[in-house]
């Protein structure tokens, strides 16, 4: 007798139904399990086994054998667990097997028949959700899973209760959407930063188009302090962004009490971090930092700190917006449309330019260390500012600053005017002005004649690639939305772009 349950395999974001066969037949006893298991799996027959004497029940003296079906897809991760042991049952005719046909269950059994959460569940609920497919998932995923629209989901404590339910002695409801308790905001206002205007005014159009910054400046100018102030002036997550991201966190185990993200991702690695901490990899290939970021902000420390080779990997996620995981027998793919937000001393003294304070190898140390920076990495960010050392008269200056409450304002008005505008193309895929490129950005961001002027004489003088040239223009159009969302690009929008696109660093 072969009883069948189906359960999910996860390959990056994507899913894949995996069928659990089980069959029980004569011969020597023994339980094994075939399908290209990992150690979480191939263990999973101990956890069953103590599950089910937990509820008073033995496993038959006979040959028992588990098929995770395809066979030669790796099977990675405890929740195959509970489809393991509903197939036992079933098969040792304790529920009956017809209950389970169109459910896909995912969940880790405790020695004691508790069913335990799992990383998953969301991108494994809207695959059930489109394959017309019913959900069992731990109690505490239930609220992760309602979020897939409406779907029928069984979400039990242990595995007693969901034994009840199928035989009609008891009565499951559907659990409720929850959203995750991040906890309140702990960022500082942009009021607290001492002067430092110009960089407030890059940081807001930065948010406002989801433009890559670099803040260059000694120690201590609050470069740091900006970019943590950068969470309180962004808008929330849209419903399509929240699943997305609550998605990739669900896969990675992150997401908070089992429900949906509200706020923007703000990852901000350690400069020691390596290249499959921050692209993605490893042994399971889990998501990295820049999908962990994915439509949120990737704050990026002490920038030349970085190996290189952890830098330079950054280049083709900044402009795909996808991460892509290459192994020999594997491609895994995470998106990861992020924001870059970095900060840099000028030198490794820090203090290029200060007669008083530099070290005595400038302006070599200061080539070398900005050189740790690739000219093509550098093309890819759209602003570079200069945060100079904050004055004293700006340290005890009692005016108070303007409150990211208001930036935030401004921020929300420009996002609307682009997310309005982005909305009368089809699949384009984004609504912020930093991913606008092609026929769509010659469409949003037509110049004046003074304007293209300007433009064109600054590519000749200071040898700007085409890259750059696009990315002057997406900044223009993000000022002029900030200004009210003009039709045309005047000289001033293109003047403001071009003062952020090249810093001075130095002889």
């Amino acid at each position: 007798m072969v009883a069948r349950v189906n359960t999910v395999a996860f390959h990056g974001i994507d899913v894949q139904t995996v069928d659990v066969q089980v069959q029980i037949a004569n011969g020597l006893p023994a339980f094994n399990i075939v399908g290209l298991p990992d150690k979480a799996v191939a263990e999973s027959k101990e956890r069953v086994r103590a599950a089910l004497h937990a509820l008073g029940l033995s496993l038959p003296p006979k040959r028992l054998t588990v098929n995770l079906a395809p066979a030669d897809v790796a099977k990675e991760g405890s929740h195959y667990d509970l489809p393991i042991a509903l197939g036992l049952l079933a098969a040792m005719e304790v529920i009956p097997k017809e209950e389970l046909e169109e459910y896909l269950v995912l969940g880790e059994l405790s020695l004691d028949a508790g069913i335990r959460a799992v990383a998953g569940i969301l991108p494994a609920a809207m695959h059930a959700t489109a394959n017309d497919n019913r959900l069992i998932c731990p109690e505490s995923c239930g609220g992760e899973a309602a979020w897939a629209g409406d779907l029928d989901i069984l979400a039990p404590r242990d595995l007693l209760q969901l034994i009840n339910h199928i035989k009609g002695t008891q009565v499951m409801g559907r659990p409720t959407a929850t959203l995750g308790d991040q906890g309140p905001m702990m960022v500082p206002d942009m009021a607290e930063v001492k002067g430092q205007e110009t960089a407030k005014r890059a940081l807001e159009i930065a948010a406002a188009g989801g433009h890559n910054l670099l803040m260059i400046g000694p120690p201590g100018s609050g470069k740091s302090m900006l970019a943590s102030c950068l969470p309180g002036i962004l808008p929330p997550l849209s419903p399509r962004e929240a699943l997305e991201v609550s998605m990739i966190h669900s896969l990675a185990g992150t997401l908070p009490d089992g429900g949906l993200l509200k706020r923007r991702p703000f990852r901000d690695p350690h400069h020691s971090a390596s290249l499959p901490a921050l692209i993605g990899g490893g042994h399971k290939v889990k998501p990295g930092e820049i999908s962990l970021a994915h439509n949120g902000v990737l704050f990026l420390d002490e920038l030349p700190e970085f190996a290189r080779a952890t830098l330079e990997s950054l280049r083709q996620p900044l402009e795909t917006g996808d991460a892509l995981v290459a192994r020999v027998n594997n491609h895994v793919k995470y998106p990861a449309r992020f924001q870059l937000i970095a900060a840099m001393n000028p030198c490794r003294c820090g203090h290029l330019g200060d007669a008083d304070l530099e070290c005595t190898k400038v302006p070599r140390c200061a080539a070398d260390y900005q050189a740790k920076i690739s000219g093509p990495m550098m093309d890819r960010i759209d602003m570079q500012v200069d945060v100079p050392a904050v004055k004293v008269s700006d340290l005890e200056n009692d005016t108070p600053g303007e409150k990211s409450s208001v930036v935030a304002q401004r921020v929300q008005a420009a996002r609307q005017i682009q997310e309005d505008r982005y909305a009368q193309y089809e699949d384009c895929g984004y609504g912020v002005n930093a991913y606008a490129d092609g026929k769509i950005l010659e469409d949003i961001a037509p110049l004046e004649d003074d304007a293209r002027a300007l433009l064109n004489k600054t590519m000749e003088r200071a040898k700007l690639s085409a890259r750059a040239y696009f990315r002057v223009m997406r900044v223009a159009r993000t000022i002029a939305d900030l200004d009210g969302g003009a039709g045309i690009l005047t000289k001033t929008h293109i003047a403001e772009a071009l003062s952020y696109r090249r810093v001075s660093m130095g002889s």
